[in-house]
């Protein structure tokens, strides 16, 4: 069975827990009015949850591993953006960017690996 590093394992259970979160707890529908996107709620989590698992299916499918990692990638993109244009300080910022720091780098190792 392949084996899974500590920060791809650090993604996938991040993101399975937050995009849990998104999904079921009513906390998050008063943060995402505050971030002026409540109509991405739903689509959030899901796109969270489905990407922690292409990262585990990804220990199979080298493709949806690298899929997915990028796609976690754009997903804290799009968060870092939403919490400059509301101007969230840099300490609620920097959970999303150290997230990108992380998604970008399992990305990158998913690709140099299939080389």
């Amino acid at each position: 069975m392949p084996s899974i590093d500590l920060l791809t394992f650090v993604l996938i259970v991040s993101f399975l827990g937050y995009g849990s979160v998104c999904l079921f707890a009513e906390a998050m529908e008063h943060e995402f009015k505050r971030w002026g996107v409540p109509h991405l709620r739903y689509i959030t989590g899901s796109l969270e949850v489905l990407g922690a698992l292409g990262l585990i299916c990804g220990q199979w499918f080298p493709w949806l591993g690298i899929f997915s990692a990028a796609g976690l990638s754009l997903l804290m993109i799009c968060g870092i953006f939403v919490r400059i244009r509301i101007r969230d300080s840099f300490l609620q910022t920097l959970p999303a960017v150290l997230f990108l720091l992380v998604s970008v780098l399992v990305t990158w190792g998913l690709v140099t690996s299939q080389r």
